[in-house]
């Protein structure tokens, strides 16, 4: 029997996408009436809604509804019977340590680990130093301007390198696979700053790079409100230690001593990954995926999901979340932008990388997704400088497929699966607005077991998805950048790099995260990790 006067969480509440969320409240309502319990208005709202496209032409939102404070006793098989759970969540709570603090901690990139990293300890009362390669965020923003204009690269300030990190220019996704219990703390968070508070209960929220870029510019500001320090155009260099204990970071600026030293390198620091391998950091090559973009009409991928149902504002645009398994490799989709477009996304010199990112709108006219296949250790030796060398290797012939001037190469889904001549017709691609594309076979960059697991892959969503095979969709290539294809090793409870007292590998750069949420999360972990040890 639960006595708590905590949150209660109503499940699985099936509803008319046109139905008032007040019809969902009145359900709850009648299910604590029943128990002898009235519900006032002030102490319910949606925890959580869905979307339940099975039916395709009766699709309904599935609602999980929160009660506050009920203090009178359920019991236990009355709360399963009625899909009815204590919400357990508490709130961030920590204990500072009693280390004595006579520097500032630093944290190297201001992506979502970086920034949240920062952020908590800045509100803690920790000095902090946040270094960033890149500019912020108007500098970032006429640098990808001026690339998508002039093919002019700048190669510290671009889409993966600048205030926020690589996120900042994407779909701004809040899916993890991960189940975390801070997963809310950061979404909550995320809404403080700006987002819209809708994130905090959709089953697929997003925040869009044009919100994401603004809310990243107003985190960063409390963070130099409360005394902390933000550096641009400030790139690591190394660092010095003493039997373990990290003294002095390198900077392009200058010498810094520091108490503690956060990696948050991001998963595009070649570079960086270069010099770390080099120290006495236990870093191992990891498995990735690579493959590429492939783009459909957004109302025809709303069609194939919603039936006739789609549409509806209420729906949005239509998303998907496909996999297969070859029996020695997986296919999958991942970073689906419904309503958005393919980006250039290198930070190299003569190389082409591509992404997807939307806008809260999500109103572009197409959807797209990248289609890719693991890649295994074993493919490139197991070695972390022959994972980078695999990505380089597959973008520099990308580069030169298309034409050596930045253009990515394109091809159609029926040149691809079935030898058809090329032609553009009903899905017109969107990198750089569709001017910078060029023709050229996957097999000019792609690796053979890519390009054999991507049109298995293929052929097997068309199954799931009617339409995903059609011939007119697009596919750009490459996408290299889904992951960090190394890992530098931590101990799992204090967090700290193996063999040293102070420095914290953290985020997807690290190998500790794969998307927004996660590496936010992770970033908060560091943080409570440096908390517990020192004195504000």
């Amino acid at each position: 029997m639960s006595h708590s006067t905590h949150k209660y969480i109503v499940s699985n509440i099936s509803l008319p996408v046109d139905a008032s969320v007040k019809e969902a409240f009145s359900v709850v309502k009648r299910k604590f009436k029943k128990l002898g319990i009235d519900i006032s208005d002030n102490k319910i709202g949606v925890y959580r809604r869905s979307i339940d496209a099975r039916k395709k032409n009766d699709i309904k939102f599935v609602y999980s509804i929160y009660v506050d404070e009920v203090s009178v006793a359920i019991k236990d098989d009355v709360l399963k019977r009625e899909s009815i759970t204590e919400d357990k969540t508490t709130p961030l709570d920590f204990k500072c340590g009693d280390v004595k603090i006579h520097d500032p901690v630093i944290v190297v990139g201001s992506g979502p680990c970086g920034l949240f990293c920062s952020l908590l300890l800045a509100e803690a009362g920790y000095p902090v130093v946040l270094l960033e390669k890149g500019g912020d965020i108007a500098s970032r923003k006429n640098a990808v301007e001026k690339f998508k204009r002039e093919r002019k690269l700048d190669l510290s300030t671009n889409i993966q390198f600048g205030a926020g990190g690589a996120g900042t220019f994407s779909d701004g996704k809040l899916v993890t696979r991960i189940n975390d219990p801070l997963s809310s703390y950061v979404i909550s968070r995320f809404v403080e700053f700006g987002a819209s508070k809708d994130i905090e209960y959709i089953a697929k929220p997003h925040i869009g790079t044009d919100v994401l870029s603004l809310i990243v510019d107003s985190m960063l500001k409390r963070i130099t409100d409360l005394g902390g320090k933000v550096l641009y155009n400030t790139e690591f260099l190394n660092f010095k230690d003493s039997f373990g204990n990290v003294k002095v970071c390198r900077t392009s600026v200058g010498d810094m001593s520091c108490s503690a030293l956060v990696l948050a390198i991001g998963h595009s620091a070649r570079s960086t990954y270069e010099t770390l391998i080099k120290s006495n950091l236990d870093i191992v090559a990891k498995d990735f995926s690579v493959g590429m973009r492939i783009e459909h009409r957004a109302d025809l991928i709303d069609k194939a999901l919603y039936g006739n149902m789609a549409g509806k504002p209420k729906l949005g645009h239509a998303e998907y979340n496909l996999s297969y398994n070859t029996k020695q490799r997986g296919v999958y989709t991942f970073c689906m932008c419904p309503g958005g477009e393919v980006v250039a996304a290198t930070s190299e010199e003569n190389q082409v990388v591509v992404n997807g990112m939307s806008y809260h709108a999500r109103d572009g006219k197409n959807s797209n997704s990248a289609v890719l296949s693991t890649v295994f250790k074993e493919d490139f030796g197991a070695n972390p400088l022959a994972a980078i060398e695999f990505q380089r290797d597959i973008e520099r012939k990308a580069f030169i497929a298309a034409g050596s001037n930045y253009s990515a190469p394109i091809t159609s889904v029926g040149t691809f699966l079935k030898g058809d001549g090329f032609k553009i017709t009903d899905v017109i691609p969107t990198y750089m607005d569709g001017l910078g594309v060029s023709h050229a076979a996957p097999e000019e960059y792609l690796p053979k077991f890519v390009i054999d697991n991507i049109k298995s892959g293929i052929a097997a969503f068309d199954s799931k998805i009617s339409g995903f095979a059609a011939s007119s969709a697009i596919l750009t290539g490459p996408e290299t950048r889904t992951s960090a294809p190394l890992r530098i090793n931590r101990d799992n409870q204090t967090h700290l790099a193996f063999g040293y007292t102070n420095l914290y590998p953290a985020g997807e750069g690290a190998g500790y995260a794969g998307g927004i949420t996660s590496a936010a999360i992770d970033g908060v972990k560091i943080a409570l990790s440096i908390i517990s040890k020192y004195k504000p």
